[in-house]
């Protein structure tokens, strides 16, 4: 006699009333058998801000007591680093030799003014006039030669065109093109911030402290009255953005050109490099004429520093990504940390050559 065993499944029905437990921080428990994540993004986030302003202030303390130089390092690996995000935000538009072609040129034409202008200046002993600028002991070349490698990279792309026809189109030419130029241009402007005659300390803190005191600001005010103020600044673009938040970046920029005055009066004048890491140390003397000045440019930086995120957001918003990279956890790529600081750099360097060319050498 055959006895045939017929199996039964179980279901297993859940209380719909029943909920997860919660974690300490306000979240839920994840299902059991998944893994809970180590760190929220918010601790991320604080981490990688972190290890990013102790990276900037290393190599800012190479600059000011050994030689620029180690600065335009850094900048340097922001060129490598952004372009690279950039060829991967555009994924399979361009062609892999256009890519390469771009990644070149955006490293070369930032190392080539780094070059030329040490040559020209700590080599040849090109100065600056004291008196007038009649008195300038030779000529600086280095906008000169970089200019023409710049040129030289548009060149050797739109040629590609005739070299590869049949792989590039106008489209991955366009692509091509803003590869190379963000943001490598704006890095050889950062790179004329770093390579300022009397100015070079102060241009850089007012690149990288006005940034995130603007971001900052505009952020707390935005949260703060933004449901009461809900105008936004570009709602295409960026629709969390308000334009009661825009203000409030502008303050925190004013605040970080304080911050900016006294690092500068209090500790940037009062290092004095004499040869490659060989310095004297002089007592800080406020030069309090200067405040006012120093905190309209805070403004001004802020202004161009939330710009110049608003061009990123829409990069990103164009390109349907969400972030550049994930290099700094919690923050995206290179390029969503440098981004405000990018347009920084213009303002910044247009206003201290403006001044260097109107009052000369500062006492």
């Amino acid at each position: 006699m055959c006895i045939f065993a017929k199996e039964v499944t179980v279901i297993k029905m859940e209380d719909p009333t029943k909920q997860e437990p919660a974690m300490p921080d306000g979240g839920v428990m994840p299902p059991e058998g998944e893994k809970k994540p180590h760190h929220s993004n918010a601790q991320l986030r604080v981490y990688s801000g972190i290890v990013y302003v102790a990276i900037l202030l290393g190599f800012f303390a190479l600059k000011i007591f050994m030689h620029r130089l180690f600065f335009d390092v850094l900048i340097l690996l922001f060129a490598a680093l952004g372009t690279f995000e950039m060829l991967r935000a555009f994924g399979d538009k361009m062609h892999r030799s256009q890519k390469v072609v771009a990644m070149m040129f955006a490293l070369l034409v930032v190392i080539m003014y780094i070059v030329a202008d040490i040559l020209f200046t700590d080599i040849l002993g090109v100065e600056f006039p004291s008196d007038g600028f009649i008195d300038a002991r030779g000529r600086n070349y280095a906008p000169h030669v970089t200019l023409v490698v710049f040129i030289a990279g548009i060149a050797v792309i739109f040629g590609m065109l005739v070299f590869a026809p049949t792989k590039v189109s106008l489209e991955s030419v366009g692509c091509t093109l803003i590869a190379y130029m963000y943001p490598s241009v704006f890095l050889v402007v950062m790179t004329v911030c770093n390579h300022l005659v009397h100015y070079s300390d102060v241009a850089i803190c007012f690149v990288f402290i006005i940034s995130p005191f603007a971001d900052m600001f505009a952020y707390g005010v935005g949260k703060s009255l933004g449901k009461k103020f809900p105008m936004k600044m570009a709602p295409n673009v960026s629709p969390n953005k308000t334009v009661v938040g825009g203000l409030g970046g502008l303050l925190g920029g004013a605040l970080g050109g304080v911050v900016v005055f006294f690092v500068y009066y209090g500790l940037c004048k009062c290092v004095h490099l004499t040869g490659f890491a060989q310095f004297t140390l002089t007592a800080p003397v406020f030069e309090w004429h200067d405040f006012i000045f120093f905190l309209g440019i805070g403004v001004l930086t802020s202004a161009f520093a939330q710009f110049g995120d608003l061009v990123e957001s829409s990069f990103k918003r164009k390109l349907g990504i969400k972030d550049m990279g994930n290099l700094l956890p919690g923050h995206g790529g290179i390029l969503d940390r440098i981004d405000s600081s990018l347009y920084a750099s213009l303002i910044v360097a247009f206003i201290f050559v403006i001044r260097i060319m109107t009052n000369g050498i500062p006492a």
